[in-house]
C-alpha cells in the first residue's frame, strides 16, 4: 500500500472571509435594514394625513377647473351628437373632413342666423326706450302724487343730489364693466366650445379606438358593442331633440306670422332654443312669447297662450314619443328624476346630459349587471 501523498493531508483552502463581507457590503452598503415602519402609529397618521391633503387638493382642483370640465363634457356630447350626421354624409362617399365641414358649417350658420334675428330687434327696442326716457321723466314729474311726495320728503332733490355727486355715474360704470365682462366671458366660452367640438368631432374615431384598447382583450369586443350602442343612443337623442326643437320653432314662426306678430322669427328662435331644455324648456319659451304678445295686445296674448297649451300636448304625446322611441330607452319616471338631478348638479347643462347618461346606465345594467346577477 503506497504512502499517502503529503498534498492529500492538506485541507482544501477555505474561502477568504473578506469575499463574502465585500459582497455583503456591496449589497447593503449602509448596513442591514431595520424593521419596517408599517405598523408605526406615526407613519399611519402621516400616510392618512397625506391622503386627506391629496384628496382635498384634487377636490379644489376640480372645483377650480369646473367651468373647463363642463366645456369639455359639453363639447364631447355635441361631437357625439353631430357624429351621426357626419357618418350619414360619409355613407354617401364623402370624405370625413368634407362631411365635418358641412355639418359644422351648418351649426355656425344657425348661430349666425340666431344672432341676426335677435340682436337687431333688441337693439331697436333699447334705442327706442332710451329715446323715450325724457318723455317718461316729464310725465313722472307732472304726476300729482309724485309732486305731493316730493313736497313732503324731497324725493327729487335727493335724486338730483345723487346724480350730481357722481354715485350714479359710478354705479352705471360698474354695471357696464360687469356686463362687458359677462359678454366677453360668454363669447370666449362659446368660441372655446366650438373649437373643442370641432376637435372632438374630427378625432372621435381615434378617441374611441384608444379608449377601447384600454379594455382587456377578452372583453374588448363586448365593450365595443356596448360603447357603440351608447354613443348611437346619445347621437340619436341629440338629433331627435334638435328635430323636436326645429318643429317647435317652425310651428311657432308660422303661427306668429299668421297673427302678424312683431319679431316673429326672433321669438320662434327663442322657442326653438329653450325647447332643447328637458321638462321646463318648452314652458319657458311659451311663457316668454306669451308675455311679449301680452305687451302688444290682450288678444295676441290669449291667442298665444291657447296655441302653446295645445301645441305642448301634441309635442308631449305625439311628436316626442315618435321621435325618441329609437334613440333612448328610459322610463318616464327615470327621465324626470335624471333631469332633476342633472339640473341640480350642473344646471341646464346637467339637465341636457342627464337623459342620455341615464339611458347609458340603464343599458349597462340591462346587459351587464342583470345577466351576471342571474348566474349567481
Amino acid at each position: 500500500m503506497s504512502e499517502a501523498s503529503p498534498a492529500a493531508d492538506v485541507p482544501p483552502p477555505t474561502a477568504s472571509p473578506t469575499v463574502p463581507r465585500a459582497r455583503q457590503e456591496f449589497a447593503e452598503p449602509y448596513g442591514k435594514p431595520g424593521k419596517p415602519l408599517t405598523r408605526s402609529p406615526y407613519l399611519i397618521g402621516l400616510t392618512g394625513g397625506l391622503g386627506v391633503l391629496t384628496a382635498w387638493a384634487l377636490a379644489q382642483a376640480l372645483i377650480t377647473a369646473r367651468s373647463v370640465i363642463v366645456l369639455v363634457v359639453v363639447a364631447m356630447f355635441l361631437a357625439v351628437g353631430l357624429n351621426p350626421a357626419v357618418e350619414a354624409l360619409q355613407r354617401r362617399r364623402m370624405p370625413r373632413r368634407g362631411a365635418i365641414s358641412i355639418v359644422f358649417g351648418g351649426v355656425i350658420l344657425f348661430f349666425v342666423l340666431f344672432g341676426l334675428a335677435i340682436v337687431p330687434p333688441v337693439s331697436r327696442e333699447i334705442a327706442s326706450f332710451v329715446g323715450a326716457v325724457p318723455g317718461y321723466v316729464k310725465e313722472l314729474l307732472a304726476n300729482p302724487t309724485l309732486k305731493t311726495l316730493d313736497s313732503d320728503y324731497q324725493i327729487l332733490t335727493r335724486i338730483g343730489d345723487y346724480v350730481t355727486s357722481g354715485g350714479l355715474a359710478q354705479t352705471v360704470a360698474g354695471g357696464l364693466v360687469g356686463a362687458s365682462a359677462v359678454v366677453f366671458d360668454a363669447f370666449f366660452s362659446g368660441f372655446t366650445l366650438l373649437v373643442l367640438t370641432l376637435y372632438f368631432l374630427g378625432s372621435l374615431p381615434s378617441i374611441k379606438d384608444y379608449l377601447f384598447r384600454l379594455v382587456p382583450n377578452s372583453r374588448r369586443e363586448r365593450t365595443r358593442a356596448l360603447g357603440d350602442e351608447i354613443l348611437d343612443g346619445i347621437g340619436g337623442y341629440v338629433a331627435g331633440n334638435l328635430l323636436i326643437s326645429v318643429i317647435a320653432g317652425v310651428t311657432t314662426w308660422v303661427f306668429l306670422a299668421i297673427l302678424n306678430m312683431p319679431y316673429a322669427l326672433a321669438l320662434a328662435l327663442i322657442v326653438a332654443v329653450t325647447d332643447l331644455i328637458p321638462l321646463v324648456g318648452a314652458t319657458i319659451g311659451a311663457v316668454l312669447v306669451t308675455l311679449v304678445a301680452l305687451l302688444q295686445s290682450w288678444t295676441l296674448g290669449v291667442a298665444c297662450g291657447i296655441f302653446f297649451l295645445i301645441y305642448q300636448q301634441i309635442e308631449n304625446y305625439l311628436i316626442y314619443p315618435r321621435v325618441m322611441k329609437r334613440s333612448v330607452d328610459v322610463a318616464p319616471a327615470v327621465t324626470v328624476i335624471a333631469a332633476l338631478f342633472g339640473g341640480a348638479l350642473m344646471g341646464i347643462v346637467g339637465a341636457l346630459l342627464a337623459i342620455p347618461v341615464a339611458a347609458a346606465i340603464a343599458l349597462i345594467i340591462r346587459e351587464v349587471v342583470l345577466p351576471r346577477q342571474s348566474q349567481l
